[in-house]
């Protein structure tokens, strides 16, 4: 693939003439300042450096006009400019040469002197000032003193004014140099407007396909785009057009960003890894400047990928919500829309991006020319499980009794960051034990830890504990006797997390839908334990509250989008709170009526009593199983499928522990 060429003319080759003017007034401003500093830092070439000695002399000769002390320092003028002492080296010889005359030269009118510091010196020459100044009285030229002790302190104070304000000019100019520089396109406040996206290189980055466990039907979308960029002609002959952007989505931990690891790895081109957030900043225009850098430096280096991670907070709807939308992350947006398919093209970069939340992204960032590619990351099924697990487990040392397939059956739902940090929970867990491998039972301690949270250190009431063991026993009988239900794999009486007791059932194999025959057994299974509470105590407690929120959400699923209720008939009705921004239903009317409104919530309120009441009955009916249960709870407060097919015999969905190629896909907890 060709890269991007540059445009040529004579536009192009011209060149930004110098600004001469400017550096000339820098060059004047910087010789006046030198100028000053050298008045107020050197010395006067009119004025003589004399001894304290010769200055008392000519104080005493009346031959000082004027006398200016500041501090160690006395500066004045003769009235008459005596002659220079001629002093003598070690051979004799003078160390001034004379004038042609035979005399010394003489000094200058001006003279310098350092004053002795000492107080006795500074007392006697005090009294000499002044009978000096008394015999020049009556003088024509009398002698004029003035003291100036702080002139030391004005000079420092002037020095480092000036020294400031050298300082700023310098700064101000220098600003103005790299602030030039940045229009054109660098300088120093450059990097602030540049994209902070991390370049990959081939060779740096080891991870591959080999290392993504399962998802082999989102691996081979990916491995196309990676042929492509290998070999572009192979597509390009029948009229085949590589897609410009490659959304993944999913939910979290769902192994999104390893395969875009992997595809910098398999596809041996510049790889740009940045995340979402990192172009939204506080002033407006600079995520759309560092969309403009991070595409200019991709289209320089192509073919190249370009990689988005939580495009979701760049790529939300614009104009979404209250307050209307964020001006800096909107016009980000709109700079990514232009990169991505605007007026100039762009078949060089292939971007690929990352999301939990495809539900906020604007529509037009998802139109075919941009993100043409949508590809789902769902959750591993028994198959990417089992996958997923080897790839965890290479470097840890296991037992004999560990059963991978085993371990894959029974972590229903579990997404590959969940597996990871399973296996993790279990060696830490042998670690604490102080044992040299990993077994089963650290797997299935560590599987409780994930799934139902970790044991709780306080202890329950005999009463509380007796109420939980018969709430929990409801669950269970109500998912062993209907066909609808999922199996029942672990039940506890062992608080965990924030629920006192969890009843774990799983489904017998995969499952991806559901008839109404079965929504209606596993309302319930959901209201079972209820119904127990009722049916002993006369009484309703608190711990069914997670049921009753799931059995009304799939109740109220059932009537408005499922279309299973006989008064509503086949038609959705989808509530304004959908939406997930807030304040967007203000301006949306309901599509049905108030009546409609109320027919639903009686829909909702006659499927849960009917599941209720059926729950009562199968656990009147089974009363001496729910005690067998109880009891078995009370006593060793967890027991497994085995255990209770030992207590109240054989469940309809068949014996326990079944083949593990009949992998369950879906696990829940009540």
């Amino acid at each position: 693939m060709d890269k991007p060429q540059r445009p040529h003319g004579k536009q192009s080759e011209e060149k930004p003439a110098p600004q001469r003017r400017n550096q000339f007034w820098f060059v004047i401003l910087v010789g006046l300042i030198g100028l000053l500093m050298m008045q107020m830092l050197w010395p006067d070439t009119e004025t003589s450096q004399i001894d304290y000695s010769v200055f008392i002399q000519e104080l005493e000769k009346n031959n000082i006009q004027s006398l200016e002390i500041r501090g160690p320092v006395a500066t004045g003028t003769f009235k008459t400019a005596p002659d220079q002492p001629i002093e003598f080296d070690e051979n004799g010889q003078p160390k001034i040469p004379a004038s042609d005359d035979g005399r010394a030269p003489k000094l200058k009118r001006r003279f310098v002197v350092h004053l002795l510091e000492d107080e006795t010196n500074m007392r006697l020459l005090n009294e000499r000032i002044n009978q000096a100044v008394l015999e020049s009285k009556d003088a024509s030229r009398p002698l004029q003193v003035r003291s100036n002790s702080t002139a030391p302190l004005q000079n420092l104070f002037m020095l480092l004014m000036l020294g400031a304000t050298v300082i700023l000019i310098l700064f101000a100019w220098f600003m103005f140099r790299r602030t030039r520089d940045q229009l054109m396109g660098g300088g120093f406040l450059s990097s602030f407007s540049r994209s902070t996206a991390k370049r990959y290189e081939p060779s740096d980055q080891q991870t591959t396909f080999a290392d993504v466990a399962g998802l082999e039907g989102v691996k081979a979308d990916l491995q196309e785009i990676v042929d492509f960029l290998k070999n572009p002609e192979k597509f390009q002959r029948l009229g085949g057009r590589i897609p410009k952007g490659v959304l993944l989505n999913g939910p979290p931990g769902t192994g999104k960003t390893l395969l875009a690891r992997a595809v910098a790895g398999e596809a041996g081109v510049p790889f740009y890894s940045v995340n979402g957030s990192e172009f939204i900043q506080m002033f407006v225009g600079v995520g759309a400047s560092r969309v403009r850098d991070l595409f200019m430096t991709a289209k320089e280096n192509a073919p190249a990928i370009i990689f988005v991670d939580e495009i979701d907070a760049v790529g939300r709807q614009r104009g979404a919500g209250l307050g209307g939308g964020h001006d800096e992350r909107e016009q980000t947006l709109n700079q990514i829309l232009s990169e991505m398919d605007g007026f100039s093209g762009n078949d060089s970069v292939i971007v690929v991006a990352a999301t939990n939340r495809p539900d906020v992204l604007d529509p037009a960032l998802l139109r075919p020319g941009r993100f043409d590619r949508h590809i789902t990351v769902g959750r591993p099924t028994y198959k990417g499980r089992l996958e997923i697990f080897k790839v965890h487990v290479r470097d840890v040392p296991l037992d004999n009794d560990v059963d991978l397939k085993r371990l894959a059956a029974v972590t229903i739902g579990l997404t590959g960051a969940d597996i990871k940090n399973l296996v993790n929970e279990a060696a830490l867990w042998a670690a604490r034990n102080d044992k040299s491998r990993v077994s089963m039972d650290d797997f299935d301690y560590a599987r409780d830890k994930v799934l139902m949270g970790a044991k709780r250190e306080e202890v329950l009431k005999p009463d509380e504990k007796e109420k939980t063991a018969y709430h929990e026993a409801g669950h269970t009988l109500a998912a062993w006797f209907l066909k609808g239900a999922q199996r029942v794999h672990k039940v506890t009486i062992i608080p965990r997390g924030r629920s006192l007791g969890s009843t774990q059932i799983i489904p017998a194999e995969d499952r991806v839908s559901m008839s109404e025959s079965e929504i209606a057994d596993q309302l319930v299974v959901l209201l079972a334990g209820r119904a127990a509470e009722k049916m002993i105590y006369d009484e309703i407690c608190v711990g069914a509250e997670n049921d009753l929120e799931r059995a009304t959400w799939m109740a109220r699923r059932m009537v408005t989008h499922w279309g299973m209720s006989n008064k509503l008939g086949p038609v959705s009705y989808k509530f304004s709170d959908d939406d997930p921004f807030l304040g967007r239903e203000i301006h949306q009317q309901r599509p049905f009526s108030e009546h409609t409104l109320e027919l639903i919530d009686a829909e909702v309120v006659d499927y849960l009593h009917k599941a209720g009441e059926r729950a009562s009955r199968l656990l009147d009916e089974r009363r001496q199983e729910l005690e067998q249960i109880k009891d078995a709870l009370l006593a060793r407060e967890e027991i497994s499928e085995k255990e209770i097919e030992e207590l109240i015999g054989q469940s309809v969905h068949g014996p326990a522990d079944p083949h593990v190629e009949m992998a369950p896909d879906n696990a829940a907890t009540v």
